[in-house]
C-alpha cells in the first residue's frame, strides 16, 4: 500500500507541477520533493518524466471522464449541461488567471515540443468536443452539432488565454454572459427548426 500511495504522490503532484511551472520547467527533484519521496523511491516508479507525464494524462482523462459522467447525472437538460461546461472558468477563475486552462496549456506546450505524447493530451479535449457534440445533437442541431460543439470549446479557450492574460473577472464574466446568449439563440433556432421539446431552456 506505501508503494501504490507514493506512486499517486507522485503522479499529483507532477499534475500540479506540469501545470503551474510547465512540463518542460517541471524536473525530477521538483517533484519527488514536492512528493515528499527519495530518489531512489521515485525512480522505484519512474524511470523518465515522460512515464510521468503519460501517468499525468492517464489522470486527467480518467478525471475528465468523471466530470463528464457527472454532469450527465445531476443536470437533465443538455443545454444547461453546456452552461455547465462554461462555468469551469468561474469555477476555476484564479488558477486559470495565474496559469490558463490545464489542458490547452498542456497541448501548446506539448506541440511546441514535438512531443509524442502531445496526441493524448489533445485526446482530452477531444472528450470535451465530443461531449459538447451530443448535447447539441440531443438538442437538434443534427449535422451542425460537430461545429457547434467545437465553438464553444475554442470560445471557452480563448477565455481562459485572455483571462489570464488580462487577470479581469469582469472579462470573463461579461463572455460567459455573452456565450450563454449565444447558446440560448441556438437553442431558439433549434426549437424552430424541430419543434422538439428537449431543446426548452430550463432556466
Amino acid at each position: 500500500m506505501e508503494q501504490v500511495g507514493a506512486r499517486e504522490r507522485i503522479v499529483e503532484q507532477a499534475d500540479r507541477l506540469f501545470y503551474e511551472k510547465g512540463f518542460d520547467h517541471t524536473s525530477f527533484a521538483h517533484i519527488a520533493t514536492a512528493a515528499g519521496l527519495s530518489r531512489g523511491n521515485f525512480y522505484y516508479h519512474f524511470r523518465t518524466k515522460d512515464e510521468i507525464l503519460d501517468a499525468v494524462i492517464d489522470l486527467r482523462t480518467t478525471r475528465t471522464l468523471a466530470l463528464l459522467q457527472q454532469w450527465e447525472a445531476e443536470l437533465e437538460n443538455p443545454r444547461d449541461r453546456i452552461i455547465r461546461f462554461l462555468a469551469i472558468l468561474t469555477d476555476n477563475g484564479s488558477k486559470i488567471m495565474k496559469h490558463g486552462c490545464p489542458a490547452g496549456t498542456l497541448c501548446l506546450e506539448l506541440a511546441k515540443l514535438g512531443h509524442p505524447s502531445a496526441p493524448g493530451a489533445t485526446a482530452i479535449l477531444s472528450l470535451f468536443s465530443q461531449w459538447l457534440e451530443h448535447q447539441f445533437s440531443t438538442l437538434g442541431a443534427r449535422e451542425s452539432a460537430g461545429p457547434l460543439a467545437n465553438h464553444v470549446l475554442m470560445r471557452s479557450q480563448g477565455i481562459a488565454t485572455l483571462a489570464a492574460a488580462f487577470q479581469e473577472t469582469a472579462f470573463v464574466e461579461a463572455e460567459l454572459a455573452d456565450a450563454a446568449r449565444w447558446i440560448n439563440g441556438q437553442i431558439d433556432t433549434f426549437r424552430k427548426q424541430t419543434g422538439d421539446s428537449a431543446c426548452s431552456s430550463s432556466s
